[in-house]
């Protein structure tokens, strides 16, 4: 069952800039930073004490990325049995469940063409 939305990406331009902005400003806290790479981070902001989160990500790294629409992730108690439910009930997946080391995931679209992560 999916139990959260656990991030919205929100694709920036200047990754420093956008923490200064959340934190400073908005009064969010960073909750994940982890280096992707010699100009950017995995940078998830949120207010306190919550579990949906904004992942500043940036724009140079996603291909495309000014087609895309915001991308939302959904936390689950067990992403393997949420996967095949939904997926029994007809929901298209554009590809199979993804075993990782922290974790499985799989991209999920709607009816509209949105496309949804699942995680857990």
């Amino acid at each position: 069952m999916i139990t959260n939305i656990a991030t919205v990406a929100v694709y920036v331009d200047d990754q420093e800039r956008a923490k200064e902005f959340w934190t400073k400003k908005v009064g969010f806290e960073v909750v994940a930073e982890h280096p992707m790479g010699p100009k950017a981070s995995w940078l998830e902001v949120a207010p306190p004490n919550t579990k949906s989160r904004l992942v500043l990500y940036p724009k140079s790294m996603m291909k495309g990325y000014e087609n895309k629409q915001a991308s939302i992730v959904f936390d689950c108690d067990n992403v393997k049995d949420t996967y095949e439910k939904i997926k029994a009930n007809g929901v298209e997946f554009k590809e199979e469940l993804n075993e990782m080391q922290w974790g499985s995931y799989a991209l999920f679209v709607d009816e509209d063409g949105n496309e949804f992560l699942i995680k857990g």
